[in-house]
């Protein structure tokens, strides 16, 4: 069985077997490392010792120095490619079982160049996304159990596949939100190429990947020569908003010559054309969160500016020279009632 080098066949089916591979993981399968000398033992789920026969993809399985029946059992030593596939045992013309012998990918890197994970809150669960087109079926666990491959693991399969081909995941987790984090994530990773399998673990706090999402400006009132901007956490952000405090970065553009600046404080100078708004955890200095849409905003009554979501059509772009497009359009629009939230598409 023997005949072609792992380098060789391995290569030939790593980059063309993504087409034709796995959609899910088999229900029995064993792993080897490549050039791993022991022997690896393939089990007949059988009550009998009668077995008359072990076939690899459907052809009848040569036994020799390599490939011997122990018992009901098939023992299979110096694994490499043409050894890997599916194997039955049979009794009688009859199929007892099957299992396959995948050989685990040595890719360097670590399971950062192919996963990426976010919360966006402290709450039960969080998402992860893969974007690699090699696998066709691939699988994330949580804890010791996934990591080292025990039946206990409690796999999670692809929820979601976008239109670009990445796959959506979302893993519940038991960590309170309320306590201390003393207790790192343990996050396994499987995935399949026709016989080939890569793993990988990476171990991580929930904190390192809170993300929160986009706040939402409530409004723009006029301070003096400032304007304080109400801004609200997003609805999916923990509660109570007390004790999960966000803090927030505006970014505004001057009426003057359209420079764009950007503010800590929710005052900011009064003499604007738009701003823009991003929140992160003000504890843990999180990542911060994608910016709001651009809002316009208009002074309306009693010291209250509105901020407004731009037009389709409105200009868009915040290079200096933009606000004078602006000026011209609100002449025109001097004496209409204002209006309030209309989106902006970039």
């Amino acid at each position: 069985m023997k005949t072609l080098s792992v380098w060789t066949f391995g290569l030939l089916l790593f980059t063309f077997g993504g087409a034709h591979g796995h959609e899910v993981f088999p229900e029995n399968f064993v792993v080897v490392k490549r050039n791993d000398p022991r022997p690896v033992t393939l089990t007949c789920n059988t009550q009998t010792d009668k077995v008359d026969s072990w076939t690899l993809d459907g052809e009848e399985v040569e036994f020799d120095s390599y490939v011997w029946m122990e018992g009901p059992n098939l023992k299979v030593s110096e694994v490499d490619a043409p050894m890997l596939g599916k194997y039955s045992c049979w009794s009688g013309g009859k199929m007892l079982s099957s299992t396959y012998l995948f050989q685990e990918l040595e890719e360097e890197g670590d399971l950062d160049s192919l996963l990426s994970c976010r919360a966006k809150s402290y709450d039960c669960n969080f998402t992860c996304s893969l974007k690699d087109s090699r696998f066709t079926a691939v699988r994330l666990g949580l804890g010791k159990d996934c990591s080292e491959g025990q039946q206990s693991c409690q796999w999670e399969s692809s929820s979601i596949s976008s239109h670009d081909g990445e796959l959506q995941f979302v893993l519940p987790h038991s960590l309170s939100p309320y306590a201390e984090e003393s207790t790192m994530l343990e996050l396994t990773a499987e995935a399949i190429n026709m016989y080939y399998i890569l793993r990988r673990t990476k171990t991580f706090y929930l904190r390192d990947i809170i993300q929160p999402d986009s706040p939402e400006i409530v409004r723009c009132e006029e301070v003096g020569e400032q304007l304080n901007v109400s801004v609200d956490p997003p609805p999916s952000w923990s509660t109570p908003h007390s004790f999960f405090s966000l803090e927030y970065e505006i970014q505004y553009e001057l009426k003057d010559d359209g420079t764009i600046e950007n503010s800590f404080s929710t005052l900011i100078p009064k003499k604007i054309n738009r701003l823009r708004v991003r929140s992160r955890d003000s504890l843990v200095l999180s990542a911060w969160s994608q910016w709001t849409a651009w809002q316009n905003v208009r002074k309306g009554k009693k010291n209250r500016h509105r901020c407004k979501k731009r037009h389709q059509g409105d200009p868009q772009d915040s290079t200096p020279g933009s606000s004078d497009r602006l000026k011209t359009k609100r002449r025109k629009h001097k004496k209409k009632k204002k209006g309030l939230f209309k989106q902006n598409e970039h």
